[in-house]
């Protein structure tokens, strides 16, 4: 499928975002100077920008036009219908630790196809609400040939393109159906410990595999959520 030219400009300020050219808190070129740069409308260079604002990578300031955001925002678990917006349900977060190397979960091993005693690259992240408080703590988890080939991720730093399109920027490999399974268990210490709750609360607990054309895993991930911030709301034809 042919990249429509609005697309085309998107990736390539992605691309400068992401090699540290255009460095968070920068103004990114305006709608008139992109036009000019690409011999474009004015109105295709403007829905270009928006594909970055929608997806949280750049935010307007008033009187400077839209500058690289300082605070990235990422989603919680799952929910990531085609045409949904990052921005849009995303929320600031802390990186926990390092990214490392570990054996996942067992039904993680399982969404990822890998054997037992096998490692993937593990980034977790606390999602806050806008008073600083956890909402959800997400382990996402990269099997190995993901891993190696988008060498980033093994970065603490935060994506500011998202790890979805640097994947597939790096692999070639891009989402094309995920599966989300939500489950309820008590909190284990650990995620009491990052989330602040006691440990006899009820979690709802979301595991999202996203798999690519092919049906081979991109990433699986495990997020964690107290019972009284969980909400799931499904619209639907009847």
């Amino acid at each position: 499928m042919a990249v429509l030219k609005y697309e085309e400009i998107a990736e390539f300020l992605r691309a400068r975002i992401a090699a540290g050219e255009i460095t968070p808190g920068a103004t990114i070129p305006s709608g008139r100077e992109l036009a000019e740069q690409w011999d474009v409308s004015r109105a295709t260079a403007i829905k270009a920008v928006d594909v970055l604002r929608n997806d949280g990578v750049v935010v307007a300031k008033q009187g400077t036009g839209f500058v690289v955001t300082e605070t990235p925002v990422a989603r919680p678990a799952g929910a990531r219908r085609a045409g949904s917006a990052r921005i849009l349900g995303g929320m600031p977060f802390l990186r926990v630790g390092e990214p490392d190397w570990a054996e996942p979960p067992a039904r993680v091993a399982a969404a990822l196809g890998l054997d037992p005693g096998k490692q993937a690259l593990r980034r977790i992240r606390v999602l806050q609400l806008p008073d600083g408080t956890p909402n959800s703590c997400v382990e996402a988890w990269f099997p190995p040939e993901i891993a190696e080939a988008s060498p980033r991720l093994a970065d603490a730093s935060p994506i500011a393109e998202g790890t979805t399109r640097y994947v597939r920027r790096q692999t070639g490999r891009g989402p094309s159906e995920g599966v989300d399974i939500t489950t309820v268990r008590r909190v284990s210490e650990a995620e009491a410990n990052l989330l602040k709750v006691p440990l006899d609360t009820a979690v709802a607990v979301l595991l999202h595999t996203a798999y690519d054309g092919q049906g081979r895993p991109l990433v699986c991930e495990e997020g964690v959520t107290p019972a009284s911030l969980f909400e799931q709301v499904d619209t639907y034809a009847m």
